[in-house]
């Protein structure tokens, strides 16, 4: 997901192992982290799954080899459904402490399959409760990972997506009268990944109360989508069929009407 590292052409062009640009280069290949936040991240990380390990050390244990597997396709998301369908209605409190226990962690640490998640919680409990689910756990995890961010995010972006943060960061500074407004457009369209935003929205100085507001109501759009899919998952072909053009389309209408007021203050301004 990360995007590559941009290089210092000059030093790539100069060759020398010992000029300056060249020992600047090697600095900028370091580990982004300092062992303080180093430390921090992986005092977060052991606390989940601590807790995790907890949820799921009071679950049947004849059912462990049918539940504890995180599916990363269609055909082992069809699988875990079937497999789980039975746990999930006769032991629901469990259930659902360790999807969100699970689900708040893959947000919290940017791993990957999420969306996997989201069309599960459609399978096993159709569109209303799925929904609430999904933006629950979703928002929750985003939440987690902006204020982990807080204390290892500024090194951690700048390392992956220098370019993309830089923009992030004039595009707020441009937007600071209508930034809900805007936080609304980038949640529901997918201008902008939601873990780069996740991660990088502290470090731009964008105020909690709003990232939280735009996180909870930008991303109802897209999960109601995804949650929906669920219902028909033995008919899913591939994950490209959840976002194809006509629903993207949707999306950015929807994601107009959030920054149209900002659009028509800017108008006014200028005239």
């Amino acid at each position: 997901m990360a995007l590559p590292r941009v290089r210092d052409e000059e030093s790539a062009a100069s060759g020398g192992e010992d000029s300056p640009t060249s020992k600047k280069a090697r600095s900028d290949a370091r580990f982004p982290l300092s062992r303080c936040e180093l430390a921090a991240a992986i005092a977060v990380f052991v606390t989940f799954v601590v807790g995790i390990l907890s949820i799921f050390s009071t679950m049947p244990r004849e059912e462990y080899e049918k539940i504890l597997r995180l599916p990363r396709s269609l055909s082992d998301l069809r699988l875990l459904k079937d497999n789980i369908a039975v746990y999930a209605t006769d032991y629901q409190v469990n259930f659902m402490l360790g999807y969100c226990s699970v689900y708040i962690f893959m947000q919290t640490f940017m791993i990957p399959g999420t969306i996997f998640m989201s069309l599960l919680a459609g399978a096993l409990f159709g569109v209303g409760k799925g929904l609430v689910l999904v933006v629950f756990t979703a928002t929750a995890g985003a939440s987690s990972c902006y204020f982990l961010s807080k204390i290892i995010g500024r090194p951690l972006a700048s390392w992956l997506w220098p370019e993309k943060l830089r923009f992030f960061q004039a595009e707020i500074a441009k937007r600071k009268e209508k930034l809900l407004n805007y936080m609304l457009f980038l949640r529901i369209t997918p201008t902008l990944p939601n873990t780069f935003i996740n991660l990088a929205s502290p470090i731009v100085d964008i105020p909690f109360h709003i990232f939280f507001f735009a996180t909870l109501i930008g991303l109802i759009p897209a999960s109601f989508i995804t949650v929906r899919a669920g219902l028909a998952l033995g008919d899913l072909k591939s994950l490209g069929d959840l976002y194809d053009f006509k629903t993207l389309v949707v999306l950015f209408l929807i994601g107009s009407v959030a920054i149209f007021p900002s659009i028509l203050k800017r108008k006014r301004t200028y005239e």
